[in-house]
């Protein structure tokens, strides 16, 4: 829920500061924008660390090669996109970069809910409710990449 919370809360914050005349944030668009990449920045931070990020390697499912290296090329990819969707000239690019890698990384979000896997001692998030938040998540990278 911490990503959505912060997808819905950075993107609220930056179109307010944009309403009090932060002309760069003057705009749907540039809100998401930076709603989106916050919440990839707090999604990457699990994968360099911790118990979070040994969560995330369990979470790879059965029979993809070196997991570990799998979840920190991830967290990088995440890192990379969320700075990509910061600059106006690269945001179209890193959100369709970043909504292709959500796609890609749904498998493992299945794999951990049917396996009934935890992330930082509580279950991951059930399938249904996955399925809902990757429909939002993905929508916003679509209306960043394809929108005006």
């Amino acid at each position: 829920m911490a990503p959505l919370i912060t997808l819905l809360v950075g993107t609220a914050l930056a179109r307010l500061t944009g309403f009090a005349g932060i002309d760069a944030l003057d705009g749907w668009q540039p809100a998401l924008r930076v709603g989106l990449a916050l919440m990839f920045a707090l999604t990457a931070v699990a994968h360099f660390a911790g118990q979070r990020r040994a969560d995330l390697i369990a979470m790879v499912p059965p029979g993809l090669p070196q997991p570990g290296l799998l979840v920190t090329v991830t967290g990088v990819l995440e890192l990379v996109g969320a700075v990509g969707l910061l600059v106006p000239a690269t945001a179209r690019v890193a959100a369709g970069g970043l909504g292709l890698l959500m796609l890609a990384m749904f498998p493992a979000n299945v794999s951990a809910a049917r396996r009934r896997l935890t992330m930082a001692g509580q279950p991951v998030t059930p399938l249904g409710q996955r399925i809902v938040l990757q429909i939002v998540f993905v929508a916003t990278a679509a209306a960043i990449s394809f929108g005006p």
